[in-house]
């Protein structure tokens, strides 16, 4: 079975400054995301699935992680290492989990991103 891997919010920022091609999924609720998302550059791939919706969307996942590393962050980071086990699990590799998630981001990365 494919290894999550953590990532803190600096080594991904470090990534999309690399210009790296990444594809952060964002597993949180609507309501969560319509208040905040990372930015991500032209060279990263921004998705929005929440956790509910994941199994249904599996087949356009496997798609993306076969195309990018696949990093997958919520407002903490425990959803989305749930969300990012169960990738895992099913044979998806280049799986990473955002520690900490969005709330790690603005915290270490970007101030100006609001918290909740």
């Amino acid at each position: 079975m494919p290894e999550v891997v953590s990532l803190t919010a600096a080594e991904v920022k470090q990534r999309l400054d690399r210009e790296e091609s990444l594809v952060l999924l964002d597993v949180r609720e609507d309501v969560e995301r319509a208040y905040c998302a990372i930015p991500v550059p032209p060279t990263a791939l921004d998705r929005h699935v929440p956790m509910a919706l994941v199994s249904s969307r599996f087949d356009e996942l496997r798609t993306l992680a076969e195309t990018a590393p696949l990093i997958v962050y919520c407002h903490h980071g425990v959803r989305s290492m749930a969300v990012a086990a169960w990738l895992a699990r099913r044979g998806l590799s280049g799986v990473h989990n955002l520690e900490g998630g969005i709330d790690a981001w603005s915290v270490g990365v970007d101030p100006d991103l609001p918290r909740y």
